[in-house]
């Protein structure tokens, strides 16, 4: 897409917030200023390419109008100067919060800063910008980690030769790899045989790239650890291009339509996951950004507690979508984290 293009999807998109925002009548009962209405939010993401930032992102959405807000969305297109830049622009556009999901935490701290000196409230989700003015939104990756490795080491007993899926620098990524390492320490059996992963806007198929070079070269791993779930994506496609489907197994973090419909699929070693519902996730961060708007206390970290989701209980319960998993999984359609009696329940 030009310059040119984004500039007017932009614009286009810009307009029609501004239409919702103008429409606005504020909340009743609601603090200063949502019950008047006209509060502006902006949404600046480093990923946005992959069924879980969509879903983020629609639940950012959603709660942002049950709250009568003007959301305005900074795609991202991982690449940390263009992130620096979008943040440079809410500011300008006067927005009162901004929420940065994902991202470089070298290259963001000052122009938050700028922000955060301009009177703008600022929430990071899965990103660490070391701010103490700054909420995190988590989704508890060390549970994330936790939960799947627990399910992989039931499944596969306490020694077997792995494979893993991790690029550093990711905050949600190093908190997985955290877990990680204390596994490998407390088991000495399980070996780790290779590590791969490429984050990008083509992660799995990248990655499927890396992984057929690492189960050619290491034919004797058996279980594969891939906290994200693009990473698990190209993992299984590599699986099935080599043919070793059979002999593998896959535990991963995150989930989404998409990945359901890979792991109930016949001959699928997708065979885990830990998750939040990433629209869940989306919308916490809008209430945090609105807490803080409202003059509220926030606590610095917010935790969205996950579940695990295997493919045996996807298959015996005929789950096929997200929407399935949060109706037959209540815990994983809701969270209290980051709300007040007076923000509405957002619909999606």
């Amino acid at each position: 897409m030009t310059s040119t293009l984004r500039f007017l999807a932009f614009t286009a998109l810009s307009s029609l917030a501004l239409v919702h925002s103008a429409s606005a009548e504020g909340l009743t009962g609601a603090p200063a200023p949502f019950d008047k209405g006209g509060v502006k939010l902006a949404l600046i993401s480093y990923i946005s390419a992959g069924d879980f930032f969509q879903a983020y992102q629609a639940g950012a959405e959603a709660q942002a109008k049950a709250l009568g807000v003007d959301l305005r969305i900074f795609p991202g297109r991982q690449n940390a100067a263009e992130q620096r830049e979008q943040i440079l622009q809410a500011i300008n556009l006067g927005v009162q919060g901004i929420v940065v999901d994902h991202g470089l935490p070298e290259s963001l701290g000052d122009v938050v800063q700028q922000a955060l000196d301009k009177g703008i409230k600022v929430v990071a989700f899965d990103v660490n910008l070391n701010n103490p003015k700054i909420p995190q939104v988590e989704q508890s990756d060390h549970k994330l980690a936790e939960l799947a490795l627990d399910q992989a080491i039931k499944d596969n007993g306490t020694s077997f030769n792995a494979g893993y899926a991790y690029v550093a620098g990711f905050a949600p990524l190093d908190r997985r790899n955290e877990v990680w390492d204390k596994v490998k320490a407390a088991n000495a059996g399980i070996v780790e045989k290779a590590r791969f992963g490429n984050v990008s806007d083509t992660t799995a198929t990248s990655t499927a790239d890396q992984a057929k070079a690492v189960f050619q070269a290491n034919p004797d791993i058996s279980v594969v650890f891939a906290p994200y779930d693009e990473f698990a994506r190209g993992v299984k496609l590599a699986a099935a291009d080599l043919g070793i489907s059979d002999k593998l197994k896959i535990y991963s973090a995150d989930i989404s339509t998409a990945d359901i419909q890979e792991i109930v699929e016949e001959g699928s070693p997708w065979v885990a996951t830990a998750a939040t519902n990433p629209a869940v996730v989306g919308a916490v961060s809008i209430r945090a950004a609105a807490l803080q708007i409202a003059g509220e206390e926030v606590p610095h970290q917010i935790i969205v507690d996950p579940v695990l989701v295997t493919q045996q209980q996807l298959r015996e319960a005929g789950v096929t979508t997200i929407d399935d998993l949060a109706a037959k999984i209540p815990a994983f359609s809701t969270s209290t984290a980051a709300t007040a009696s007076w923000i509405p329940s957002a619909a999606f």
